[in-house]
């Protein structure tokens, strides 16, 4: 009987692309935008491990769900959003990035269900080789790219945080977190306990007002609140007499204006913004209401990020009676409800726990350089958006005082010039060092908001120096990222075939 030779396995080479973005919510379009602008004959690629685009405006479908910035500057700068309505609600912001990737061609360039979960750089061949996970079938793939851009955002989209909250297993209602907020969950008629004091909070009771019985917003301590006009006149009247990029422009700038100067006035005059807050909650509350308990935070304005409701919706549910506010501990859960540090209980019937996200830096992905792990809190940061010692990397990373699309863009646009830059000079890659060792370091970011505190250590670092600052300042940062010189003496390019940056060190993961 002849025998069967079993064919040798044939190696496939993995398919290479010259820029990889991962993440196709608003920064991952934003990205593909400025490569096909600047870059375009540079090939790319989006990674999208779910199913749809819109990233966090796609994940959450609980209800009221709407933006804490301004769409005149939470959209795109090349495409204008169009209407006079400012704050908008979740659904019509998926729609308008889903819209912006089809317009452009960037929807073509992504690939769903495509989950990175680690990669290597390699110093001899001058690349990333990237691990793939397929999330609808389970299967395993290689990438390689010469220029990895992380758009993934900082939280983990499987995971929510919620306190472990005793009596939990005891209570007869519901419990959800915003996060995971199902089409089938009934909230008519019901008693209901929103656990928090952020965004998702201050947005969820007036629209589970709209409905429930009775809604209780349940916070530990209150967080700074202002009320905005829904409609924004400024675009309104822009609009009768500018062409539509030019009022939008005119808008966008007024929004990044007034931004950057209540920031700045409240870092500098703290006392006089928490006053000038607190009055405007105080016109918008029944006279006596305590505003001093509920809505006057220990902290300085800006420590943490502001609330914005539009047309003061959370207020009108107050006065209507709809809504209220308490603020205490929780003790433990109950069957009917909630037990507070004070001995009083709320019954509730659905309680839902606003109560933050869990932070999660590039995805969860860990990354490799010449096969050693890269320990990201012992990297700093450059120019906001790269990492000291790792070669042809960026990540996309909002501001914490201003709209997330206003750094976004920026980082995405320094990352094309970058491209652009290396291509047009022969070289192979650029690396941030660190020449200074007497430079002091600093957290990532100077905020006190919870799900920040509970994961800098997970997070690099920030020096005291340009361009290890992270600055929280669009103009300064539009300055640096779209205009100042590339060769700047800390970001060191290597040609192509060299094997060492240009001061003699070999590029390495960080110890």
């Amino acid at each position: 009987m002849a025998t069967v030779e079993t064919p040798p396995a044939v190696e496939t080479t993995p398919e290479h692309l010259d820029v990889l973005i991962v993440g196709a919510g608003i920064s991952g379009v934003d990205a593909g935008y400025r490569l096909q602008e600047t870059v375009p004959d540079k090939s790319y690629a989006i990674l999208e491990a779910r199913g749809e685009i819109g990233g966090t405006w796609d994940l959450f479908r609980y209800p009221g769900i709407r933006s804490d910035s301004d769409m005149f500057t939470l959209g795109f700068p090349f495409r204008p959003w169009t209407s006079d309505r400012a704050i908008v609600d979740g659904t019509s912001i998926r729609e308008y990035v889903q819209a912006t990737a089809r317009e452009y061609g960037i929807d073509t360039k992504i690939r769903f269900h495509h989950r990175m979960i680690g990669a290597n750089w390699s110093t001899a061949e001058e690349r990333w080789t990237v691990e793939v996970e397929r999330t609808d079938t389970g299967q395993r793939t290689q990438l390689t790219c010469g220029f990895l851009l992380m758009c993934s955002g900082y939280y983990r989209y499987d995971q929510g945080y919620t306190p472990d909250f005793p009596g939990t297993e005891e209570f007869r209602g519901q419990i959800v977190h915003p996060q995971f907020w199902g089409q089938d969950i009934d909230y008519a008629g019901k008693r209901a306990v929103v656990i928090g004091s952020g965004a998702t909070a201050v947005t969820l009771v007036p629209a589970l007002a709209e409905k429930a019985e009775h809604v209780t917003m349940l916070q530990r301590s209150p967080s700074y609140i202002l009320s905005l006009p829904g409609n924004d006149s400024i675009a309104s009247l822009a609009r009768r007499f500018l062409s539509p990029q030019r009022a939008f422009g005119l808008t966008r700038w007024t929004h990044v204006l007034g931004a950057t100067i209540l920031f700045q006035v409240s870092r500098r005059r703290p006392e006089w913004v928490k006053k000038l807050l607190r009055r405007g909650v105080e016109r918008q509350l029944p006279p006596g209401y305590d505003v001093e308990t509920h809505f006057t935070p220990s902290y300085a304005p800006w420590d943490q990020r502001m609330c914005f409701v539009p047309d003061g919706d959370l207020f009108d549910a107050i006065r209507a009676g709809k809504a209220s506010v308490v603020t205490d501990q929780i003790d433990r859960f109950t069957e009917t409800g909630i037990r507070l540090a004070s001995g009083g209980e709320l019954k509730a019937d659905l309680v839902v726990t606003a109560t933050g996200l869990i932070l999660q830096p590039l995805g969860g992905a860990q990354l490799r350089i010449d096969g050693r792990e890269v320990d990201l809190p012992s990297t700093l940061i450059y120019r906001g958006c790269m990492f000291s010692d790792i070669p042809n990397f960026a990540m996309s990373f909002g501001y914490t005082n201003a709209s997330w699309t206003l750094k976004a863009d920026l980082t995405c646009q320094f990352a094309a010039r970058l491209v652009r830059h290396m291509a047009d000079n022969g070289y192979a890659y650029c690396v941030p060092r660190n020449n200074d060792p007497s430079m002091e370091t600093a957290p990532f970011v100077d905020f006190s908001s919870g799900y920040f505190l509970r994961s800098l250590d997970q997070l690099p670092k920030q020096g005291t120096k340009q361009p290890w600052r992270l600055n929280q300042n669009y103009f300064i940062d539009s300055l640096k990222l779209k205009r100042a010189p590339l060769e700047d003496g800390v970001l060191q390019f290597v040609p192509a075939g060299v094997s060492a940056p240009a001061a003699g060190e070999p590029v390495s993961a960080a110890a």
